[in-house]
């Protein structure tokens, strides 16, 4: 691609991300500070955290760090496609204090958000307390998915030496709440959620050849971090950031700069002068470097494969700096255990929510049937289930699940209330539309073959009342309440019925209760036939919970393993890298850690059905319990009925 069209795709990205970021809500025209630095102590501001609760959308994450007046801000602003946002400074003094947060749309992702976070340099020897370091290196790792390290000339000794910080991880750092097992401390545990490694040298004035042969900056990283054969205290030392960085970070990266421009004022101004004015050689190098993080940063994600959004970020954020703060280490288990209760909670009621807005939209209340009701609530709570399961991660005992089922439950018998209200209002409004002559008019049948006329009367308001449609679960109990007001009336104008004998009287009266009887059996098997009906939809609720719990949990199972088997991976070779150097003791140093790993895998693979078996055999207890209540209801009503 020659320059003028690079220039003209540099400035229609630049355009189209400005209109995203314009777009969207909250704007975000200028960095703001995420994590404050005291110097005794870090603070998260709020403010940040507001912003980073309004984005729903996954995030890729890429934090810079390195000793100060290195130029990191500018490599961030490029980034942000920008000459200016987070501050450069021309003098000797650090400019960024704390950790400095710009949320844009990602130029290459849709529905997902670039998250920049430029780190305060280390080493300011304006500092009190070197440990503050060591907590932004640590933040700044446990918080991205593409750590940058931006340092200066060349990767040597020096260069390591400066990165010591990265030995100290372990020691900042925590993967699991519990000590692994025999006090192996297993890198790999880290490997699973530590972002990748990008280095960039700025002003390099060197040719990149290794031996007469022209290299990669790929290759160029790879052969600094080989190990140095040796087994005396200051080799050892050397080599332990090189090992860290080895066996921490196995996806590296390496981008080299040569210097913006030899014009020192124009150095100064960096953040005002256009890129006409700078290095071409420089400017090349600087699109490799956005190229790559563009289209190769991956987003954010904990281990089992949780992508971190937004507001899940802010979640992290919080719980790592009020672990700092209070004198632990931070535990990514106890970050994640923390996300998981807020993000469960909400994704209950997110999946309620859904579950009212979906019944109020499909039912017209009242419903014909109960049976309706309940086809209508089986598709709703199916729906919110998948919005739950969707929304949720390390349901523990599955306590959130069943708080779900229990809301759902609530809803659905208000919703069967409200059905039940409007069936009873309108089927009585419409009996005593149809009634509301005969009623007044009760009094002339008081008269002989009064009664003929009254059973007659009686029959067409109840052939009418049947014809009317839709009066719902309520329409023979509104009717056989209407029959039972009419009972003393009616014994009343039989009675006085004198052109019937005695004995048809008796015949006539007998025949009415029959009738009376027949209707309060014919109630009572519709109760009978809706209890059996609400037993059959609660039947299909549990096993559509149990269904969609065994997907997921099958589902996180393999991912799971999955991960480990990534992890593996990268344990061997590693392991092979190291033997093919000759260091055979490290190599084998690494056979606990690899066991471990081989042994959790077959665990999983071997016990996967039976502990999946015995989870969902705990949740079907706890949720059936209301199914037997239920049979015993139906079991009285049909004691009642026989």
């Amino acid at each position: 691609m020659d320059m003028v069209s690079w220039k003209c795709r540099h400035f229609i990205l630049q355009i189209l991300l400005a209109l995203q970021v314009a777009m969207t809500r909250p704007q975000m025209m200028a960095p703001i500070c995420l994590v404050e630095n005291h110097k005794e102590h870090l603070s998260v501001n709020q403010k940040a955290i507001e912003i980073l609760d309004e984005i729903s959308q996954p995030v890729v994450v890429v934090a810079i760090v390195g000793l100060y007046r290195t130029g990191k801000s500018y490599l961030m602003n490029h980034l942000a496609g920008q000459n200016h946002g987070f501050p450069l400074g021309s003098t000797v003094q650090s400019e960024t204090k704390g950790i400095w947060m710009w949320c844009l749309p990602h130029p290459t992702k849709p529905e997902h958000t670039l998250v920049l976070l430029d780190t305060e340099g280390l080493g300011d020897v304006e500092k009190v307390d070197p440990k503050n370091d060591s907590w932004i290196f640590a933040l700044a790792v446990l918080l991205s998915s593409t750590l940058v390290y931006n340092s200066m000339s060349t990767i040597n000794h020096q260069a390591l030496e400066q990165l010591h910080y990265v030995t100290e991880l372990t020691e900042l750092i925590r993967a699991k709440s519990s000590p692994s097992p025999d006090g192996i401390k297993n890198s790999a545990e880290f490997v699973s959620f530590f972002p990748d490694f990008v280095w960039t040298v700025r002003d390099f004035m060197l040719e990149l050849k290794l031996d007469g042969e022209s290299i990669t900056e790929d290759e160029y990283l790879e052969n600094a971090l080989k190990l140095i054969p040796g087994n005396n205290p200051r080799i050892q030392a050397s080599n332990l950031p090189r090992e860290c960085i080895r066996r921490f970070f196995p996806k590296r990266k390496c981008f080299v700069f040569d210097r913006p421009t030899n014009d020192k004022e124009l150095l100064q101004k960096i953040d005002t002068v256009s890129e006409d004015q700078l290095d071409p050689k420089f400017r090349e190098q600087t699109r490799a470097f956005v190229s790559y993080i563009f289209n190769d940063a991956k987003i954010k994600t904990l281990r089992g494969g949780i992508k971190v959004t937004g507001n899940r970020l802010g979640t992290l954020v919080t719980t790592y700096v009020e672990a700092i703060n209070s004198g632990a280490v931070p535990c990514l288990d106890d970050a994640v255990t923390t996300l998981a209760q807020r993000e469960n909670s909400a994704a209950v009621q997110k999946a309620a929510d859904h579950y009212s807005e979906q019944m109020a939209q499909r039912l017209r209340l009242p419903t014909d049937t109960l049976q309706e009701l309940l086809g209508e609530h089986t598709a709703c709570e199916k729906e919110a289930i998948a919005v739950f399961m969707e929304h949720s991660f390390k349901d523990e005992n599955q306590q959130f699940q069943k708080k779900l089922l229990e809301l759902i439950d609530e809803k659905k018998g208000i919703f069967m209330l409200k059905n039940e209200e409007a069936s009873d209002k309108y089927s009585h409004e419409e009996l005593k539309r149809l009634s509301n002559v005969f009623v007044e008019n009760i009094s002339t049948f008081f008269v002989p073959g009064g009664h003929r006329l009254y059973t007659e009367m009686m029959g067409k308001i109840e052939h009418d009342y049947w014809q009317v449609p839709r009066k719902g679960v309520k329409a023979n109990e509104v009717f056989q309440r209407f029959l039972q007001s009419q009972t003393t009336i009616e014994s009343s104008i039989l009675q006085a019925d004198t052109a019937l004998t005695a004995g048809e009287k008796a015949i006539a009266e007998e025949r009415a209760q029959k009738e009376a009887a027949e209707k309060e059996q014919e109630l009572l098997r519709q109760k009978q036939k809706e209890q059996q009906q609400m037993m059959e939809a609660q039947e299909r609720s549990h096993k559509e919970n149990l269904e969609q719990l065994r997907t997921k949990l099958e589902q996180e199972r393999e991912q799971l393993i999955k991960d480990q088997k990534v992890m593996l991976e990268k344990q061997l070779q590693d392991q092979k890298a190291l033997l093919e150097e000759g260091f055979r003791k490290k190599s084998e140093e690494m056979n606990g850690e690899i066991a471990l790993l081989k042994d959790n895998i077959d665990d999983m693979k071997r016990n996967s059905a039976s502990v999946l078996g015995n989870i969902l055999k705990a949740f079907a207890t706890a949720i059936c319990a209301p199914v037997f209540m239920v049979m015993e209801v139906i079991k009285g009503f049909t004691s009642a009925f026989e």
